[in-house]
């Protein structure tokens, strides 16, 4: 009889760290979880304690094999999935960070970018990096940081200091200081990296002024980023990292997003789309960014993306309850949106923090339009759900628009992950308003399976891509229901409303 073999995702987010163990067939055999603080310097200012983050990395890793009655020998390899963007600074001597993480929803460089912009710089710098001049990304974050902590350029031209992104943090402490590495995909989000050379790019760090002595090496997905540390996770000596990717390149890996035309969308606070390219690095005509989907072994070709991002998803529902005080809960929503059969001509545009991508409307504000006496809570309910997949909609359309240029690239279903992926109307909606399947897969947590599988591949443990896919359990499909005259009529109704707001 043979064990199984192990494998253990970090998937260190935004507010919480966890670590998952999955067996060799990509079923959840055990989970910790353990939030952190969220530091708020001054409006528009979010920050990390970067020990924080790794700390409650390490304690999450250490519960999950403890409550797995597992040893650091057990597990075949460790795999790692990161909130991105998010910008670290350590020493490298100490291993002690010189400021607090400056986190991917950090706005403070935005007159940056404004400068960049006015001096016709976006065109150039998204040709490169296939994004946007905007304070998401690393780039601006490590200036500031850069040219707001006493001494640290100096140090940092001295070769004293090193930068990475979440990942590239977690593999140093996890090492002991023996690695400092990142993969391709985290890169992708930093505007430093080219995606086409695979590369640092030397003009865009001339561009950014920043020291090329700090920046971590570049490595595939799937390689071999380092081991850990002897003891660390327990008796014995450690496992080997061996896959790296950002969350949501991950989630498009943990769904089986492997070839050209697989498109998945998370629904969480807001809702993140990736549509895999195959290898073509397609340069968007619709307002929606590229970027390395993952790399699957070394002189592999570069697997890339279409990105694009709805700001507010399932923060409306949050509104509902906190806001309006519709629901005291946010499962209630279901319930209440389906007690009518339709919005009734109700449409609610979320733009509470303006609007995304395909629009990048960053002063469009919120509304409800349409009301008449005889709409109640419920129908403003059903146009908040309606919200989520009216707007996920018009970001796939924009993703098929962009793919037009490559030869026979069909979507033929949505595959859904997140935790509203759970509102079963939601998703019916989101069938019927793309006319596709909509698939939910078993396992929900497919950010940290997407890690998994990728220390799968370098272990062995898989023997190539393709098996992840025979792997993925289906929980549900949903098929669309409405007539496509229905469906547009409904997409005409919202943009009429968008152009309203």
């Amino acid at each position: 009889m043979t064990h199984p073999a192990y494998l253990l995702a970090l998937d260190q987010g935004t507010s919480s760290s966890r670590a998952i163990v999955f067996d060799d067939r990509g079923r959840i055999v055990g989970t910790a979880q353990q939030e952190f603080p969220q530091i708020f310097p001054q409006p528009g200012w979010v920050e990390h304690n970067p020990m924080a983050i790794w700390h409650s990395q390490r304690d999450t890793a250490q519960q999950v094999l403890a409550q797995c009655g597992l040893k650091p020998s057990d597990i075949r390899g460790v795999g790692i999935t990161n909130q991105r963007e998010t910008t670290v600074l350590w020493n490298r001597s100490t291993g002690q960070p010189l400021h607090n993480a400056i986190v991917w929803q950090d706005r403070r460089t935005e007159p940056m970018c404004q400068e960049w912009r006015d001096q016709c710089a976006e065109q150039w710098v998204q040709q490169r990096t296939g994004l946007r001049l905007d304070p998401y990304f690393s780039a601006t974050k490590l200036r500031w940081l850069l040219d707001h902590i006493p001494g640290a350029r100096a140090q940092a031209q001295a070769g004293e200091l090193a930068f990475g992104t979440v990942d590239t943090w977690l593999i140093w402490q996890l090492t002991g200081g023996q690695s400092h590495v990142t993969d391709i995909s985290n890169a992708s989000r930093t505007l430093l990296f080219n995606i086409h050379t695979g590369q640092w790019d030397d003009e865009l760090l001339a561009l950014f002024d920043i020291p090329p002595a700090i920046l971590p090496q570049v490595q595939p997905s799937v390689s071999e980023f380092g081991r850990v540390q002897n003891g660390l996770l327990g008796e014995g000596a450690g496992p080997l990292i061996g896959g790296v990717a950002g969350d949501q390149q991950s989630a498009l890996l943990g769904q089986a997003g492997l070839q050209a035309g697989d498109v998945k969308n998370t629904y969480g606070t807001g809702c993140f789309m990736l549509m895999h390219t195959g290898s073509v690095a397609l340069q968007s005509d619709s307002g929606l960014i590229t970027t390395c989907a993952a790399q699957l072994q070394n002189q592999a070709p570069i697997h890339y993306a279409l990105e694009g991002s709805v700001f507010i998803g399932g923060a409306v529902v949050q509104w509902l309850r906190d806001g309006l005080k519709a629901i005291a809960h946010s499962s209630e929503v279901e319930a209440l949106a389906a007690s009518v059969e339709s919005s009734d001509g109700v449409v609610l545009v979320p733009a509470f923090a303006g609007l995304g991508a395909p629009y990048w409307l960053p002063h469009a504000r919120g509304s409800i339009q349409g009301l008449t006496r005889g709409s109640t809570v419920a129908h403003i309910a059903r146009a908040a759900l309606e919200s989520i997949a009216l707007q996920s909609t018009v970001l796939l359309q924009a993703m098929q628009k962009d793919a037009r240029h490559l030869a026979n690239l069909q979507v033929a279903a949505l595959r859904v992950d997140g935790g509203a992926c759970a509102n079963n109307l939601l998703m019916q909606l989101q069938a019927d308003l793309m006319g596709l399947p909509v698939i939910r897969p078993q396992t929900t947590e497919t950010t940290a399976l997407g890690a998994a599988l990728l220390a799968g591949l370098q272990q062995g443990v898989f023997q190539h891509a393709g098996e992840l896919r025979e792997r993925l359990a289906t929980e549900r499909v949903f098929e669309p229901q409405w007539s496509r005259d229905q469906a547009e009529a409904k997409l005409a109704a919202w943009n009429t409303a968008v152009h309203r707001s």
